[in-house]
């Protein structure tokens, strides 16, 4: 009977176990559920956190990449001025360097016009004082022009204000000629004659004896003439003039 008992019962137990089990089995699931649910809106609420950040931090930093692109605009706009303003000032520096010349080697030609200066005149170098050439190229001009009397004038006032100049014999000799064209013989003659004896060696020696001839052959005296040629040939015989000269000398024979 026990044994009865206990088998009937057993059906009873295990259906009530079941059912038990039943429940909790049912109940967890939906537990479990909950839990991810909240666990995946945290994540999308962190996800969205991050972003946001990320967000903000991509959005700074394409702020900043735009504020240092505008900077190196306005650095180049900044190089690309200061490099026009630089090729300025180096074509005022080369201007002025120029201007600078310029003034320097004027203000140069015109110191050397107060300095004495080392010339070459008929070949002969000597010592030129301040406007000691000025002044005979002045006479020298009044002569070419025909102003024989201002330029026999000038010509003096040469020789006398400027004693030793190397255009001494050469302003003499000039002298001769105006008073020759002025028909002065016998004052051409004395010039010309003080020309070959203060400078023998000079090249307008021969010349103004040569130019004494030809005066004294005009005013008929030939003999003298004859003398002054042969002075010629025998002083300066392997010049132009001496060879006139002989060929003069042939002519008066």
């Amino acid at each position: 009977m026990k044994g009865r008992m206990s088998h009937r019962f057993s059906p009873l137990r295990f259906a009530a176990a079941a059912c038990v089990a039943g429940v909790a089995f049912s109940a967890m699931p939906a537990h479990a559920g909950l839990f991810d649910d909240d666990q995946a809106r945290q994540a999308i609420l962190d996800l969205r956190a991050k972003t946001d950040n990320l967000n903000s931090q991509l959005s700074a930093a394409q702020r900043t990449i735009l504020d240092q692109s505008n900077r190196i605009d306005q650095l180049n706009q900044q190089v690309a001025t200061l490099r026009g303003q630089n090729e300025d000032l180096g074509n005022e520096l080369t201007t002025l360097a120029k201007q600078q010349k310029d003034y320097y080697t004027d203000l140069d030609t015109r110191l050397k016009k107060f300095e004495p200066q080392q010339e070459t005149v008929d070949g002969v170098q000597g010592t030129v004082q301040p406007g000691e050439m000025d002044a005979f190229n002045s006479a020298s001009t009044q002569f070419r022009n025909g102003d024989f009397k201002q330029a026999a004038a000038s010509f003096r006032s040469f020789i006398s204000k400027y004693p030793q100049s190397p255009y001494q014999p050469t302003a003499q000799y000039w002298l001769g000629n105006a008073l020759y064209a002025l028909k002065d013989y016998k004052g051409s003659t004395a010039t010309w004659q003080n020309v070959v004896s203060k400078y023998p060696q000079h090249p307008r020696a021969p010349e103004a004896l040569m130019a004494i001839a030809n005066n004294q052959i005009e005013q008929g005296q030939k003999a003298a003439a004859k003398r002054t040629l042969e002075q010629i040939v025998a002083q300066y015989g392997s010049s132009d003039v001496a060879q006139a000269a002989q060929s003069k000398l042939s002519q008066l024979k």
